[in-house]
């Protein structure tokens, strides 16, 4: 589960407030204009997720769900419930703490925020995404809005967004990520507070007694990565 949290937090992140308004229909560059204003006036997020990847070849499915927790200037907090893991970025250093391995993975967060600056307030989602559609929802049970959208310059991470909004509320209920080789990572939220005013304490982590601390060394500008 660690690189489908890795991404998605960086998806929340930016998407988890409510839409003003959103034009259903044909594609309306509009929408960006909404997403990004409403961004911009959210500074930290708590939700509950229920998360889970789909293998396109496989058929490999992993399931996965707790709690997170943002904060602008790439904070995080990834709260497994299932499995029992926890991913925490204070804006510089990321961890990956795995109880039951006794173990911690210490990263450097500059790259991951680098590589998806779109998404934590370092870039623009209007310049680094192409609107795809806007379309209402097949489901006859659901009232909800689906957004389309494909990144402008290519990343093996990500070949398409798929976002549900609840028309009544405007809140985003799942985000379903494909990538290059049409896995799918599907997340759906509930219970979603904005503007809490986290401590950016919270978003740090030190070891407990007996944890092993491995720091993972950062690939150079030209390595290939996998």
């Amino acid at each position: 589960m660690k690189n489908i949290s890795l991404l998605i937090c960086f998806i929340l992140y930016l998407l988890g407030g409510a839409f003003p308004g959103l034009a259903i229909g044909a594609a309306d560059p509009s929408v960006l204009v909404e997403i990004q204003n409403r961004y911009e006036k959210t500074n930290d997020i708590e939700a509950s997720f229920v998360q889970e990847y789909i293998g396109k070849v496989m058929r490999q499915s992993q399931k996965g769900e707790g709690k997170v927790f943002f904060k602008k200037k790439g904070m995080m907090r990834w709260d497994y419930k299932v499995p029992n893991q926890k991913f925490i970025s204070d804006g510089q250093t990321l961890w990956f703490y795995q109880p039951e391995e006794k173990q911690v993975l210490v990263s450097n967060a500059e790259r991951m925020i680098r590589e998806f600056g779109f998404l934590v307030g370092e870039g623009d989602l209007r310049r680094d995404f192409k609107l795809l559609s806007t379309h209402e929802s097949s489901s006859s049970k659901e009232d909800q809005i689906i957004v389309e959208l494909a990144p402008k310059e290519s990343h093996p991470a990500v070949s398409k967004l798929s976002l549900t909004i609840d028309k009544k509320s405007y809140f985003i209920v799942q985000v379903d990520v494909y990538d290059g080789l049409g896995n799918v990572t599907r997340t759906r939220f509930s219970q979603i507070r904005t503007n809490i005013n986290f401590s950016i304490s919270f978003f740090q982590f030190k070891a407990p007694p007996g944890t092993e601390v491995i720091k993972m060394q950062d690939s150079s500008p030209g390595e290939k990565r996998p």
